[in-house]
């Protein structure tokens, strides 16, 4: 669909073309080197941005992930390539400030439609790296605008939050009706089939989680603090925000102490960061692991093969440990 792509040279259109082989999300079907320009062409920054993309867009769009299966979104630096790949594209879509480098690339990009997924909610701030629990009564922000600094430290894993994951697919399928009007009616119906899809997951968990033994859980990095405030639980978490941070000696003297005064149960751990600290808190603890994904990306050893699946496994895992009733 790109009308771009009739200016362009062959070898930039190359370029983009072999990089797609590589760099499709686990959700897309549609092969990047097949040249389709009849498609609205979406470049995601990651999984959950993909997801939102390939179920909106249904046959309409090529959805092509910056994120490979596997790769820790955190850490991913954009190539040359993908750069040009951006410039190619119909749209970009993606989540400010989980990713510096995709939110400069895009930026500096001249591609038409940037959908930014974190203005199409509310993004909060779930504490410091090593207090990301203590969010309560910080609910109502100032008015005026955040500064860089500010934005920076609020939390992004809005897509743990059904509800307002169902809101930045409002936006986002909005977006697409305005840049893609001629299947505006295809878009609408899937956007609305989508937020009914969530809005029922929304109800499991609500439902689930309502009457539990324990309403606090520990995790490897505080990606679910959006989950964790929508139900009335708290995430302790052993990092911060950053998946890679290390926890102070005092920090897990705290989650030790914590545990048995709060009958916690489980240390939950995820797919693509490593499992040590975690396994080590449960040991030192006499405590059980288990998985809690952030579903920052889909691999063989995610429990469901896409974003629903792997929230019904979550809420499954928070039932066990929290002992649901």
């Amino acid at each position: 669909m790109n009308v771009r792509r009739h200016h362009i040279s062959g070898v930039a259109l190359a370029a983009a073309t072999v990089l797609g082989l590589g760099t499709l999300s686990a959700c897309s079907s549609d092969s990047a080197a097949t040249g389709n320009t009849d498609k609205f062409d979406v470049v995601a920054s990651f999984y959950p941005m993909a997801f939102l993309a390939e179920q909106i867009g249904g046959d309409h769009v090529k959805v092509t992930s910056l994120t490979k299966p596997g790769q820790e979104p955190h850490d991913l630096e954009v190539s040359a390539q993908q750069r040009a790949q951006i410039e190619e594209s119909d749209a970009a879509l993606y989540l400010k400030s989980l990713q510096p480098a995709v939110d400069e690339a895009v930026t500096q990009s001249g591609v038409k439609t940037k959908i930014d997924a974190a203005s199409l909610t509310t993004l909060e701030d779930h504490g410091s790296l090593e207090d990301s629990h203590e969010h309560e009564g910080e609910e109502a922000h100032a008015e005026e605008s955040p500064s860089e600094e500010e934005e920076h430290a609020r939390d992004p894993h809005i897509w743990l939050d059904p509800v307002k994951y169902a809101e930045v697919a409002k936006g986002v399928g909005a977006a697409f009706e305005k840049a893609d009007p001629d299947h505006a009616a295809d878009y609408k119906k899937n956007t609305a089939a989508l937020v009914k899809k969530l809005g029922d997951l929304n109800t499991r968990f609500a439902d689930g989680l309502k009457n539990t033994k324990s309403k606090v859980f520990f995790t490897n990095h505080a990606a679910f603090g959006y989950l964790a405030e929508r139900y009335g639980l708290t995430q302790e978490a052993i990092s911060g925000l950053d998946p890679e941070s290390e926890p102070s000696p005092a920090r897990i003297k705290e989650l030790q102490q914590e545990a048995k005064a709060d009958g916690v149960t489980t240390v939950f751990y995820e797919t693509l960061v490593s499992d040590k600290t975690a396994k080590t808190l449960a040991d030192d603890a006499g405590l059980k692991t288990d998985v809690l994904d952030p579903l920052e990306g889909i691999t063989d050893k995610s429990k469901g093969d896409d974003y629903f699946a792997v929230m019904d496994a979550n809420l499954a895992a928070l039932k066990t440990a929290l002992g649901a009733k």
